[in-house]
């Protein structure tokens, strides 16, 4: 699975479009949290345009008066098509997938179909927050097992974790999130399969949120869960909202293994009723004629990587920043600042710019914040000059 080369095709970059004046007219969460002399580079929305296919797959939708309920397959042969040419995996068997609200409410949905009240589910923090309430509002148990001091999971902390929580022949299931976040590691095909096989050791089914998938960078490969060997009863959710942008147009597929498809066979029919309409359009057309808009914002999102590691260098020479291979966001340890547990807190107050908080990641956590580079390299200066200038005051 050898990785496709960025292929603009002369699409511009979508991080260098928006002025602020521009962007501070959205009225999404990202713009809206928070007083307008506070700079946002905190939740999971891009400060871009929309690729040129999808606002025609919409507006077209719209002047036809397309707005029932979603049916049929193109959304998961769309995926198929570029999970083939992106990844080199061929193996993603469109009967096998189920089109479902939303990533995170398809884990719940994936979660009920392998787990019951009080059983068990492995995460490994520092993660995507919502990964504790989703399942804890469930009733499911959350049980860590924490990345290692690279960021990689630490297998054998994996393995100890997987046969406390199935003593006495529980049940219990795995969250992994590939590519992570916050960190943007990308697991690699060794250690998923390493992964596989612990799952199968123990009976624990392993549920991955792939949503940042399409955002990989450099030499960096992005590999399926489900294509590593003894992942046959994998579960697995895939969307193209954080690759386009989408949060705002629901839709997300459930993929199952060949050894899991009677599982999958058994989610409640009304919960295909939840996607909208309008969403699966879109995600199909962003995975099937917008690739050259997401090579566009890969090579953007290299350079805001570079820029954010000189200015940090510079600037803030202390704050510790791993760049990862995936995502849009950055995680940095600033606990040598002597901020505290929460700095994300103090930058807010101090400097008028709002970062995600450690402390909701879970263990690990504590001391670092999460800053989004998906915004155009203006603001990131300016993100960092508000961060400095946090630290030089009383």
């Amino acid at each position: 699975m050898t990785r496709i080369p960025y292929d603009t095709s002369g699409e511009p970059n979508p991080l260098h479009a928006l002025t602020l004046d521009q962007l501070r007219r959205r009225t999404s969460m990202k713009w809206r949290t928070y007083p307008e002399d506070v700079l946002p580079l905190w939740v999971a929305e891009m400060d871009v345009p929309q690729a040129e296919p999808v606002v025609r797959a919409v507006t077209d939708a719209l002047h036809l008066g397309d707005t029932g309920y979603p049916a049929g397959t193109a959304y998961a042969e769309a995926l198929a098509a570029f999970a083939a040419k992106r990844w080199g995996w061929d193996g993603l068997a469109v009967e096998r997938t189920a089109i479902v609200p939303d990533v995170m409410l398809g884990v719940v949905e994936m979660l009920k179909l392998v787990t019951g009240p009080g059983d068990a589910v492995v995460v490994n923090p520092p993660v995507y927050p919502p990964f504790y309430p989703f399942v804890t509002h469930m009733d499911r148990q959350v049980a860590e097992a924490p990345l290692g001091a690279d960021a990689r999971l630490d297998l054998g902390v994996l393995e100890d974790t997987f046969q406390r929580v199935t003593a006495g022949r529980r049940r219990a299931a795995y969250l992994l999130c590939s590519p992570h976040n916050p960190t943007g590691t990308v697991h690699t095909a060794e250690e998923l399969s390493a992964v596989a096989a612990l799952a199968e050791r123990y009976g624990v089914r392993v549920v991955a949120d792939e949503i940042h998938a399409p955002l990989v960078l450099g030499d960096a490969r992005f590999v399926p869960y489900l294509s590593v060997p003894g992942a046959e009863r994998g579960l697995s959710l895939m969307s193209a909202s954080k690759g386009w942008n989408l949060a705002g147009l629901k839709a997300a597929l459930a993929l199952a293994g060949p050894g899991a498809a009677a599982d999958l066979a058994r989610v409640p029919e009304e919960v295909g009723h939840g996607p909208s309409h309008v969403g699966v359009l879109a995600h199909t057309a962003a995975l099937r004629d917008a690739t050259a808009w997401l090579d566009a914002l890969l090579a953007g999102l290299a350079d805001n990587r570079r820029l954010l590691t000189g200015l940090l260098a510079e600037h803030l020479p202390t704050v510790r920043y791993r760049p990862g291979d995936a995502t849009y966001l950055a995680w940095l340890d600033c606990r040598a600042l002597g901020l505290g547990d929460d700095p994300a807190e103090v930058f807010l107050n101090r400097g008028r710019v709002a970062l995600n908080s450690g402390l909701p990641f879970g263990t690990g956590g504590a001391g670092h914040v999460r800053l989004n580079l998906a915004t155009s390299p203006d603001l990131i200066r300016e993100a960092v000059r508000r961060m400095t200038a946090a630290l030089e005051r009383d």
